[in-house]
């Protein structure tokens, strides 16, 4: 809406009258152009001191994260120059020359597997085996060592759980809210089944407690099972990367010499591709998850 007076003048539409005067009308501007000229954003109708408060906040914050990066610089320096040397001359060193001396490489395999197989039924972690095995044996036969491991590992839960079945459903009634993820990926079709397992296994979400929940859920075991063993790939990837790279650090430690240019832009590169996949892979099954929910909540009601 415009308003005309009787010189021609045409007001801006976003005003509105407020009195009247013969043929003129008086306005204030709302959210438009100022008939000041301090521009269009609304920026008329703030208050000098109030922006220059606003100002002298954002200084501030600026302020305050560069100091923030600043002090997490300095911690990061200090680790890189005295406490990861002294972790690899007195901690991974010695377990590295412990487990090399005192085992051999069968050896070494059939403790990877076993424990691989075991540890998620006592709800212990599988890591330092997935290291153990990206250090000895490379990616290629410490992935099959690993995978062989995990297949019997996430298949005793799911069978162990069923002794558990109505007190890991009191659980899930106590907690609803966060049962419901879980619950989704226990609805639908085998395909459905398979896609939840999937993003559940890369999403964040505590693995070693899937493994229990999962049965209270009525998922079948063969989507449970294939969907488990392939979200599971990119955590075995990235921790026997994590391995192999902590073998790299603690022979150049070792040895007293420094990495060439070649391994420390290998590593470098390596690091920064393995944090961006775990990144990229966390955030898409989130949100597919997300999606998931709320397809499935009509069901779950």
């Amino acid at each position: 809406m415009t308003y005309q007076d009787g010189e021609d003048e045409v007001v801006p539409e976003l005003g509105v009258r407020m009195m009247e005067e013969g043929h003129k009308g008086v306005y204030i501007a709302v959210g438009g152009v100022g008939g000041d000229g301090e521009g269009g954003d609304g920026s008329c109708c703030t208050p000098r001191g109030a922006r220059v408060r606003d100002c002298r906040g954002c200084f501030w914050y600026w302020v305050r994260l560069f100091l923030l990066f600043a002090a997490l610089g300095v911690v990061v320096a200090a680790c890189v120059k005295w406490v990861w040397p002294y972790l690899m001359d007195n901690e991974i060193v010695p377990v590295l020359n412990w487990e090399t001396t005192t085992f051999s490489p069968p050896v070494l395999a059939v403790l990877v597997v076993a424990s691989l197989a075991i540890f998620p039924s006592l709800l212990l972690p599988s890591s330092p085996s997935m290291w153990i095995a990206g250090m000895t044996f490379g990616y290629g036969f410490g992935f099959l060592l690993c995978i062989s491991g995990m297949t019997v590992g996430l298949s005793l839960p799911y069978f162990f759980g069923s002794l558990f079945y109505h007190k890991i459903q009191g659980w899930m009634d106590k907690y609803p809210k966060r049962a419901s993820l879980i619950r989704s990926a226990g609805e639908g079709n085998w395909f459905h089944q398979f896609r939840s397992v999937i993003l559940i296994r890369v999403s964040p979400f505590p693995y070693m407690i899937y493994n229990y929940c999962a049965v209270a859920t009525n998922i079948r075991f063969c989507p449970y099972f294939f969907g488990s063993l392939i979200g599971v790939v990119p955590e075995i990837f990235v921790t026997m990367y994590t391995g192999i790279l902590i073998k790299a650090l603690a022979d150049a430690s070792h040895d007293r010499r420094g990495l060439s240019a070649p391994d420390i832009i290998f590593n470098v590169l390596g690091f920064l591709l393995t944090v961006s996949a775990t990144v990229i892979f966390t955030i898409y099954a989130k949100r597919k998850l997300k999606a998931l929910q709320k397809e499935d909540e009509p069901l779950l009601q």
